[in-house]
C-alpha cells in the first residue's frame, strides 16, 4: 500500500474510491501518567506521551490502510493525522486520507 501525504501520486493515473480511516484513544497506566506530571516540573520531553502517541498513530494508521484494503484500494493520497485529547491523559489520534485504486494503461 502507497501512503502520501501530497494530493497526487506523479505519473500515476488513478480513480477516487473515497475516504478511509483509522481511529484509536489511547491511554497511559497510572505510573507513567504521575511520572508525566512529574517531569513538568523540571521540563523536557515527555517521553511517557511521545511513545503513547507514537503507538496511537501506528495503530490508526494500520486501520486506515485495512480499511483501505478492504475496498481494493492501491494507494492512500493525501494522508493527514489530526489528535485530540480526550480525558487527562488520554488521546485520539485519527489517520484519514482518499484510497485510490491505480488504472493501468
Amino acid at each position: 500500500m502507497t501512503l502520501v501525504s501530497i494530493d497526487t501520486i506523479p505519473g500515476r493515473e488513478y480513480e477516487v474510491l473515497g475516504i478511509v480511516k483509522g481511529t484509536i484513544v489511547q491511554t497511559k497506566n497510572f505510573g507513567k501518567d504521575f511520572m508525566a506530571g512529574m517531569k513538568t516540573l523540571v521540563g523536557g520531553e515527555i517521553t511517557g506521551y511521545t511513545e503513547m502517541l507514537t503507538e496511537a498513530r501506528q495503530i490508526a494508521t494500520k486501520r486506515m490502510v485495512d480499511e483501505a484494503e478492504a475496498i481494493s484500494a492501491d494507494a492512500i493520497v493525501g494522508v493527514r493525522y489530526g489528535s485530540s485529547q480526550i480525558m487527562q491523559g488520554a488521546a485520539e489520534v485519527i489517520a484519514y486520507g482518499t484510497a485510490v485504486r491505480f488504472i493501468e494503461k
